[in-house]
């Protein structure tokens, strides 16, 4: 059986061996597990899932020296990072408690029986339901909040599916001790065996997809994992959906006036934010279009000034150290790029580097995105040619727009190629944060997502729903939210909106 290594990405070293890879047999047994609990959990109401929920932060709250320390150990993001991305970990687990007690996701809709403008109608009431066993595959970049704890866990365990998750191999070790503090919190609140389940290994990940009880399957990687994931599900007799965050270059438009108002900070600003995290955010700014003449200088030297001071910082492995250095090799060998900046150099780290190219000599590969702390500036001589440079583009998480006093937005055709292709447009700030809130979400066209909800913001959840149909159904058998003496959540009755009161 082949070991699963936890690694010290500073040095190379093997930590610990955390166990050995799933077997195929292992995999079967957990997913029929998952199916066990499904059954047991769709009979509980929603405020013991809300306690679930609340009861899991509060454990990983407990375990948070452990949990920060193990993590450090094998990502290398440092504590103060870390100890910040637990705390929102825990809000979102809070944050789909909350989601849960309101109960508006539920979409609770009655249409009473009557007459209707095409005859007589049945007495209907429809609202979302948890599909089943999820399947969550850990991202490499967050070890907290995008993987076994993270937001795709939490809603969907939040719509009532039990959720198996895809360790990511670059820490095994968090993986296995938050699934444990997961699995014991779940325990203490009288959840079923199978709630919270884990894997290791790649083998183990295309099985999991392919079992006939997972429901739907979240995934936060690169474009060729998650494509080659889709392949798989494809095979399956019967398809699940699957919501993938992928790749995203998200380009930043300077205009002249914000340049001219602004160099300074905007290129500091740009800097820190291409730089955050190792260059490892999926929302890292990439590509920044910056107008040619002696305001776009200030900005790029401004940018420059402060890519020659950041210290060489290291990935969270080596292969992604690996592939950031194919990246840039690839990207600078384009006509006419320049490279600008590049930061300090020291082994094991990598240096962070600022590119520089004329809009005519943009190509495609700098079109798409490089996993660490690079970024392109694009200098483009009239705003009119923003609009046909914008619309190269592939669809990204986030589009970021610096702009001047009194000028909101871009020429309409440039502003209207940036609205089409993004998921959330960030005025005068920078994209490297994304908060978890009723209005956020996490998405894009492709290759950024592949669907419309995603994995941060409330309607996270209505990925692991689906809509059912109670038709003449006695009261007996229809859910709470349904029965008409229910008050406790908002409805749509007989096509009025009616809110929750106490």
């Amino acid at each position: 059986m082949t070991n699963v290594n936890s690694v010290d990405p500073r040095t190379g070293e093997i930590l610990a061996v955390v166990g050995s890879e799933t077997t195929d047999e292992q995999v079967d047994a957990i997913c029929d597990r998952a199916a066990a609990a499904y059954r047991t959990i769709r009979e509980r109401d929603r405020s013991w899932r809300s306690g679930l929920l609340r009861a899991m932060a509060e454990a990983l709250e407990g375990r948070r020296d452990k949990v920060v320390e193990t993590a450090d150990a094998e990502s290398a993001l440092g504590a103060v990072r870390l100890n910040a991305e637990l705390t929102r970990t825990c809000y979102q687990l809070r944050f789909f408690a909350d989601v849960v007690d309101e109960g508006s996701f539920l979409e609770a809709t009655i249409d009473h029986a009557g007459p209707t403008g095409m005859g007589p109608r049945p007495d209907l009431r429809r609202m979302l339901v948890a599909t089943g066993p999820v399947v969550v595959f850990g991202a490499s970049n967050f070890p907290l909040a995008f993987s076994v704890p993270g937001g795709d866990s939490a809603s969907a365990l939040a719509a009532g599916c039990p959720v198996v998750v895809k360790a990511h191999e670059s820490h095994p070790a968090t993986s296995q001790l938050c699934a444990d503090i997961l699995r014991d919190a779940a325990e203490s609140v009288g959840a079923p065996d199978g709630t919270i389940g884990i894997v290791h290994g790649r083998a183990a990940g295309g099985r999991l997809v392919r079992h006939p009880a997972i429901t739907a399957v979240a995934f936060t990687g690169s474009q060729r994992g998650g494509e080659a994931l889709m392949e798989l599900i494809d095979q399956r007799p019967s398809p699940i959906p699957f919501y993938g965050e992928l790749g995203s270059v998200n380009p930043m438009v300077v205009t002249e006036a914000a340049a001219a108002e602004r160099a300074a900070d905007i290129g500091k600003g740009f800097a820190d934010s291409f730089t955050l995290g190792v260059g490892q955010f999926c929302t890292k700014p990439g590509l920044a279009f910056v107008p040619a003449g002696r305001a776009g200088d200030a900005v790029v030297e401004a940018t420059a000034a402060a890519i020659r001071e950041k210290p060489a910082a290291v990935m969270l492995n080596a292969g992604i150290a690996a592939a950031f250095g194919r990246g840039v090799e690839e990207m600078t060998a384009g006509a006419g790029i320049v490279r600008v900046a590049s930061g300090r150099s020291a082994q094991p780290g990598v240096a962070a580097q600022l590119l520089e190219v004329d809009e005519a000599d943009l190509t495609d590969r700098m079109l798409e995105e490089t996993f660490g702390p690079v970024a392109v500036v694009v200098r483009y001589h009239d705003p009119a040619s923003l609009a046909p440079a914008l619309n190269r583009l592939p669809s990204s998480l986030t589009a970021t727009l610096q702009t001047g006093s009194g000028e909101p937005t871009l020429e309409p055709a440039a502003q209207r190629a940036l609205e089409e292709r993004a998921g959330r447009i960030v005025y005068n700030g920078f994209p490297t944060g994304v908060a978890v809130s009723w209005a956020q979400h996490h998405g894009g066209g492709w290759p950024a997502t592949n669907s419309l909800h995603t994995s941060v913001g409330a309607t996270a959840i209505r990925r692991f729903l689906r809509p059912l149909t109670w038709q003449d159904a006695p009261e007996s058998a229809l859910p709470v939210e349904l029965r008409d003496a229910t008050t406790g959540v908002p409805r749509r009755v007989d096509g009025v909106l009616v809110p929750a009161s106490e």
